[in-house]
């Protein structure tokens, strides 16, 4: 646990996870959607890259090179930390609270939500993994949005 902590203990690592996993890679993005600061998003970056979870892609053909976050098959793994965080949060936020913050998670095979497990969807007995999970954000996102699939 230690370990995983020295990664994943920091908010940021989470958060950065929880937004490249649902779509957003590119810093520019990235740091607008989490509003942070161009050093903190950097550092956390570069960390979770150097973890093993994150993988750095360039893209564009411009002369100044610009980059893209993607998760790597273990970043991908975290969607079950962030799942079960995201239910324990539910269980333990106001009504209002929940109004504008919960992550719904999906099961993507069987459509169903799956609220009483962040690793398994219980109707179709599958495992929640990144290719067949969505979220669902009710202050972002009006429909289910599926995993990122990792780069492999």
């Amino acid at each position: 646990m230690a370990r995983c902590l020295d990664i994943l203990g920091d908010p940021w690592a989470l958060l950065i996870m929880r937004e490249v996993l649902s779509g957003t890679s590119r810093f520019d993005e990235l740091k607008t959607v989490l509003q942070v600061a161009d050093t903190v998003l950097s550092k956390r970056l570069a960390a979770l890259t150097a973890a093993g979870l994150l993988e750095k892609v360039p893209y564009g053909g411009t002369s100044r090179p610009r980059f893209e976050y993607r998760s790597t098959e273990a970043g991908a793994d975290t969607a079950a930390v962030l799942q079960a965080l995201a239910r324990w949060g539910a269980r333990h936020a106001t009504p209002r609270e929940l109004e504008w913050t919960a992550l719904r998670v999906y099961c993507l095979a069987c459509g169903q939500e799956a609220a009483e497990s962040a690793d398994y969807c219980l109707t179709c007995r599958t495992p929640l993994q990144a290719a067949r999970t969505g979220w669902v954000r009710p202050a972002r996102w009006e429909e289910t949005k599926p995993l990122a699939a990792p780069n492999t």
